[in-house]
């Protein structure tokens, strides 16, 4: 398969380049920072992983890239979105406006951009096109101190849902996917903070997740896998939980995910409680 990945500087963006590179896949990775050490690497089979220098959140520069991706290959299979930043951490109304924006243009301005740029090739593929974007923590609950990031994330499902809609007709799948607590250099942006910036329960949470272990970066991969694979085709819309959910089921439950809110973001009513407030 042709893959495009943004985010393969770190974390789970490089991961996933190296898992695909390693199973022979050709990969195309996107990210702000220089990737030269990373395309010699030796798990990347040389050719099979190249590079380019993009920042998400400048349309500028996603169309530059559209335009390099569209000169050598014809057509992309697949399109993972990793790209994000975590900051400005800390109390809403102690946020910079600017600090604000930048963080939103670069997780859901960014991903947009991305959809946008490359939606064509996707469709150019023989078989049922695939992407994935990335979610995380605070897009299903409040996560205090992380709000431009947590309302970033929500905008992704919400975006990724309708997508899923307005594109019923055409032969792709978009799908969210919740990693859950993967030790990346984010978990280390979060200890640096400390308690006072981010809170006692979030700054616990973290440090345990450090110490004891988190999220393996083998569980994501195993459910992207399912998610760019045959099995999962028309399952769309939905947002996945890779530590929790029981992917592998889905595609015997296509047709009762089509007809259902399940794994979608919803308004919760007291009757969804068994409450009767009248």
């Amino acid at each position: 398969m042709k893959i495009v990945i943004t985010g393969t500087s770190s974390g789970i963006g490089r991961a996933l380049a190296l898992h695909y590179c390693s199973a022979g896949h050709e990969v195309w990775g996107g990210a702000r920072r220089d990737q030269s050490e990373f395309v010699t690497e030796r798990e990347c089979h040389g050719q099979s992983f190249r590079a380019s220098r993009v920042d998400v959140a400048r349309w500028e520069d996603v169309d530059a890239w559209r335009n390099q991706l569209s000169a050598e290959w014809q057509s992309i299979d697949c399109l993972i979105c990793c790209a994000g930043i975590q900051g400005p951490l800390g109390p809403a109304m102690k946020i910079n406006a600017q600090a604000w924006s930048e963080s939103v243009a670069t997780n859901l301005h960014g991903t947009f951009n991305t959809l946008l740029a490359l939606h064509e090739l996707l469709l150019r593929t023989a078989r049922r096109a695939k992407i994935i974007c990335f979610s995380g923590g605070g897009s299903t609950a409040p996560r205090p101190f992380f709000t431009p990031y947590a309302v970033a994330k929500a905008g992704i499902v919400r975006m990724v849902e309708n997508l899923a809609h307005e594109w019923a007709a055409l032969p792709i799948d978009i799908n969210a996917l919740s990693p859950g607590a993967v030790n990346t250099r984010m978990t280390d942006e979060v200890l640096a903070a400390g308690p006072a910036v981010v809170g006692q329960v979030e700054y616990r949470k973290t440090l345990a997740q450090k110490q004891t272990g988190a999220t393996p970066l083998v569980k994501v991969s195993e459910v992207s896998d399912f998610l760019l694979s045959p099995a999962s085709d028309g399952i769309s819309g939905r947002l996945v939980s890779g530590l929790w959910d029981p992917y592998h089921s889905l595609s015997a439950k296509r047709e009762q995910l089509r007809e259902s809110d399940i794994y979608t973001l919803r308004r919760i009513v007291p009757q969804d409680r068994g409450l009767d407030w009248k």
